[in-house]
């Protein structure tokens, strides 16, 4: 674990390379403290590598994802149109975890600048978080909020992606209003179907129907 000092020592660090890079025109962060970040994730993802349990790769991110707090911290602080694939990185890695609202402040940040996931990923920003998190609500283990999911529908709004995985976000935003909201859920449930006919929500939409035109 590493010392308070050494942690503010990362933020600053961070903040300082994001800046500086911004400052001299350049969009992809470099540096010898962002090359030791860059390795140490290499590291870590080598160790990931070698793990074939899906659960027992998420436990280690989980125990990974702390030993990069303060470079997050510095990177948000400074707040600059610069690739830093270690950042992308490890906003996935929140996601898979279950750190979704840290998740959303590193996935803000990104689509505000307009920044990229690394290569191997293959999906842009937008359509992995809006995928990932629609996802989760599927798991048994899943627990995704519901102001969770108004928050990936309004960070991505007007975003383009397949309209499968907008109707994933939609049909997960309806299924969780079900109960407090009805008619707002009956509205993103119609969106989902019109999006992905085949998402098999027809009889919930048909519920809503009844219980809405029986209410007072």
């Amino acid at each position: 674990m590493t010392s308070p000092a050494m942690r503010h020592r990362e933020r600053v660090l961070a903040a300082q390379a994001s800046s500086l890079a911004a400052n001299t025109g350049t969009r992809q962060l470099t540096g010898s403290a962002y090359d030791l970040m860059l390795a140490k994730l290499a590291e870590d993802k080598r160790v990931l590598k070698s793990i074939q349990s899906i659960q027992q790769k998420i436990e280690v991110k989980r125990q990974r994802v702390p030993e990069y707090a303060a470079w997050i911290d510095g990177v948000l602080a400074a707040d600059q149109p610069v690739q830093d694939d270690v950042f992308a990185t490890l906003m996935v890695w929140h996601i898979d975890t279950g750190a979704l609202d840290r998740a959303l402040d590193m996935a803000a940040h990104l689509l505000k600048h307009d920044l990229a996931l690394p290569e191997h990923y293959q999906r842009d920003v937008a359509t992995l978080v809006v995928e990932e998190i629609a996802d989760q609500c599927d798991k048994p283990t899943g627990s995704v909020t519901v102001e969770q999911l108004l928050r990936v529908g309004q960070l991505t709004d007007g975003r383009d992606m397949p309209d499968e995985v907008r109707a994933k976000l939609h049909k997960a935003i309806g299924l969780a209003l079900r109960d407090t909201s009805p008619a707002q859920a009956l509205d993103h449930l119609q969106r989902a179907l019109h999006l992905n006919p085949r998402l098999g929500i027809k009889t919930e939409i048909g519920k809503l129907h009844k219980q809405l035109a029986t209410a007072p």
